[in-house]
């Protein structure tokens, strides 16, 4: 196994053009001027990926209030975001990165271990990234509950 690179609050935040749910491309250096909350979750319809998401949902307006805005990123296919869009009333974007190639440049993609086995999944993670495209923090290992309203308290949010 490879060891998975980790990003640090000063690094450039790697740059990426990924298919959307809604069939759109989003790229990251569009949304230079603004700050980003770039979460990494392992696959759209399941419990925790669900409860993340929908915290992130909840809590959409505070963080655009504050100046954020959240993208999702999972391996999943565009046509699964779409469906988890529509079944769970998410209201920011999600991206497709099926080769996860800007997973791995994250250190999102890697060696995980649950009861017992090592195997190579996505590292729920969640990157703060600033107006210039530089990281602010790295987050990694994050738990899927309880994980936002940290994150907002962190932020100095509310």
């Amino acid at each position: 196994m490879t060891e998975t690179v980790r990003l640090s609050a000063g690094d450039p935040a790697p740059d990426f053009s990924l298919p959307t749910d809604n069939g759109d491309r989003l790229t990251l250096k569009d949304l230079r001027g603004r700050k980003v909350v770039l979460y990494a979750y392992p696959s759209a319809m399941t419990p925790g990926c669900t409860t993340q998401a929908c915290d992130f949902r909840d809590s959409l307006a505070s963080l655009q209030a504050a100046g954020y805005e959240v993208v999702g990123i999972s391996p999943d296919t565009p046509a699964k975001l779409a469906k988890f869009r529509e079944h769970d009333a998410i209201t920011f974007p999600l991206v497709s990165d099926e080769d996860k190639s800007v997973l791995n440049a994250y250190g999102a993609f890697g060696e995980k271990k649950n009861y017992g086995k090592t195997y190579m999944g996505v590292i729920r993670s969640t990157f703060v990234i600033d107006e210039n495209g530089l990281i602010e923090h790295a987050l990694y290992n994050v738990k899927a509950a309880g994980h936002v309203a940290k994150l907002r308290r962190d932020l100095g949010i509310d």
